[in-house]
């Protein structure tokens, strides 16, 4: 039975969440269970994991981050990007956002929150590097936000991504912090070596994600690509997520069991990272005349992340039993919780502060 737009518009946000999705964080939390299960069970199974490698990532773990990202990458709408590409006011302020003041925002709490931890420093920094690419599609829709809009940063920050994430990578971890004196003695990395991750974990799975797109949606139309492919092959990113979780919580469950409070010290700056990203986006947004629609779309895309990508790169980068990687698991754990209160927050600002017509009153979540 065909249900309406006013009866989804008025049902509870979590409600109009895909089963994956809103569960997400107990999955989460059942993957890391398995995985500390299977390191106590198994403890060499480290070493036997990293007995094969391709580019100082061993081939299973490899497997799980290349398919975590390549589902996210063959729903991106990469053909809508010339629609917008004329609005260089929007445009230009997304850039802004998501690749000088998020970065910016994440180094600076990760050495407030964290300044005698420098492995957990180092993945909050690239966890701030990696902008959002997948689930801000779904707060978006939620927050009944520009989806065209959303679609096309998505798609802008994707190509961004591959285009300045191992410079930034090695500007935020080496060069910044030695302007203001800071200890850097720790972070032995070279751009080279971010850019091979960045190649490999997020360029193999952009161009596989790019061709699955047009040629699929060449042959079926997109409809069939929209409707049907994607629901079914979408939701197949999680699998590799919580497979890749599964894999690492298994050779980090030693450090997690002597060190339970470690969890606890990576979320508070995240949480904070996550609010005042969108607070901030939303405020500057609305000071520059943008509607609603544009409002909420460049305010998520500020907030959210491509855990993925930074889990990637620190797996490849640092090794993945460093705190580096740790950290980078945890997001997506803080992350779901995280948006879907910015996703009531933001529908309660769209009354307050926009006009907002009778029509779309039943938009507002259900209490």
């Amino acid at each position: 039975m065909a249900v309406s737009s006013a009866e989804t518009a008025n049902a509870p946000i979590l409600t109009r969440l895909s089963t994956l999705d809103r569960f997400l964080p107990l999955w989460i939390f059942a993957a890391m269970a398995m995985g500390l299960l299977l390191g106590r069970v198994f403890p060499d199974l480290g070493a036997a994991l990293d007995r094969v490698q391709v580019a100082g990532v061993s081939v299973p773990i490899g497997i799980g981050l290349l398919w975590m990202m390549y589902p996210v990458l063959a729903k991106v709408r990469y053909e809508t990007i010339g629609a917008h590409l004329r609005d260089t006011k929007l445009l230009g302020t997304s850039l802004l956002l998501n690749w000088v003041i998020g970065p910016a925002v994440m180094l600076a709490l990760a050495w407030i929150f964290l300044p005698d931890l420098p492995a957990y420093r180092n993945g909050l920094v690239l966890i701030g590097l990696a902008r959002c690419i997948a689930m801000v599609l779904i707060w978006n829709a939620l927050a009944c936000g520009s989806g065209e809009l959303a679609a096309v940063l998505v798609a802008l920050n994707s190509v961004f991504q591959i285009l300045t994430y191992s410079v930034l990578g090695w500007l935020f971890l080496t060069v910044i912090p030695a302007w203001f004196g800071a200890d850097t003695a720790t972070v032995h990395i070279s751009m080279s070596q971010i850019a091979r991750s960045v190649a490999i974990f997020l360029g193999v799975p952009l161009v596989a994600g790019y061709l699955t797109r047009t040629t699929l949606m060449a042959a079926k139309g997109s409809a069939w690509y929209d409707g049907v492919f994607m629901p079914r092959f979408g939701p197949t990113a999680l699998l590799g997520l919580l497979y890749t979780i599964v894999l690492m919580f298994a050779m980090q469950g030693h450090r997690i069991a002597a060190h339970p409070l470690d969890v606890l010290r990576i979320a508070i700056p995240m949480l904070v990272y996550f609010g005042v990203m969108f607070g901030l986006a939303f405020w500057l947004a609305r000071k520059l005349g943008f509607d609603y629609e544009a409002t909420a779309s460049l305010s998520f895309t500020a907030a959210g992340n491509n855990f993925e990508l930074a889990i990637a790169v620190a797996v490849a980068t640092f090794g993945i039993t460093s705190g580096e990687a740790l950290a980078a698991v945890i997001g997506p754990l803080i992350e779901v919780p995280a948006l879907v209160g910015l996703v009531y927050a933001s529908l309660w600002a769209r009354t307050r502060f926009f006009a907002v017509p009778a029509s779309s009153a039943s938009s507002r979540p259900s209490r």
